[in-house]
């Protein structure tokens, strides 16, 4: 086949899957299928799930369980006990005074263990909370100057362990995979609270379509 024709052929099956993707994007897509890297060990600890959905879902997970163990111990020494943590208090000092259930859900947890790890971080003093002006039925969250304080000394933490989980990666592989996986994170996370208390046979005919 001629070498254009190739070209044009694979441009067209990743704008197909990707049809927000960039030719950057395509570029890094298109050398990291060509580049073939050595296995340093074996690929997962346990059971290796005998599909590519399986394995790449096991994989994720993996990573993310070594990245909060890994951050966990950075945290130590700080007013924070767990990552989760800092995700509460980042949240809330992005969405400046959020409500309460907001924060929650935006950080992917039940109401009731949102609502437990909030009150020790008001306990703590790092958030403070306030009825909503308008809603008399919700509660607002702030960052308080403590707060801010330990959120400046945990990110600097968190960055580091993210740059040690990561570094090996070049800055166009960590870009690839950004591009690979963001949808799935946005879909879903859009998609969650709508199909909590749903049996899993509706959420998943609702989502694949069959």
């Amino acid at each position: 086949m001629n070498k254009t024709v190739a070209l044009v052929v694979e441009w067209g099956q990743f704008e197909q899957k990707h049809p927000d993707g960039s030719i950057e994007d395509f570029c890094r897509h298109y050398l990291a299928r060509q580049e073939e890297k050595k296995q340093q060990g074996p690929l997962v600890g346990g059971v290796v799930p005998p599909f590519a959905d399986g394995l790449l879902m096991k994989i994720i997970g993996r990573i993310s369980k070594l990245n909060m163990s890994y951050a966990n111990m950075a945290l130590k020494e700080t007013n924070l006990n767990q990552i989760e943590e800092f995700g509460m208090l980042f949240t809330i000092k992005q969405e400046k005074n959020p409500k309460k259930t907001e924060v929650i859900y935006a950080n992917l947890f039940e109401l009731s263990s949102g609502t437990d790890m909030l009150a020790r971080l008001i306990k703590r003093g790092l958030v403070k909370e306030y009825d909503d002006l308008e809603d008399k039925r919700s509660k607002r969250l702030e960052i308080t100057a403590k707060g801010e304080k330990e959120i400046e000394t945990c990110y600097a933490k968190i960055r580091k362990v993210a740059g040690m989980m990561m570094h090996e990666l070049s800055e166009n592989d960590k870009e690839l995979c950004i591009q690979l996986l963001k949808n799935i994170e946005v879909k879903f996370s859009a998609l969650w609270q709508k199909h909590r208390g749903k049996k899993f046979s509706e959420v998943y005919k609702e989502v694949v379509g069959r």
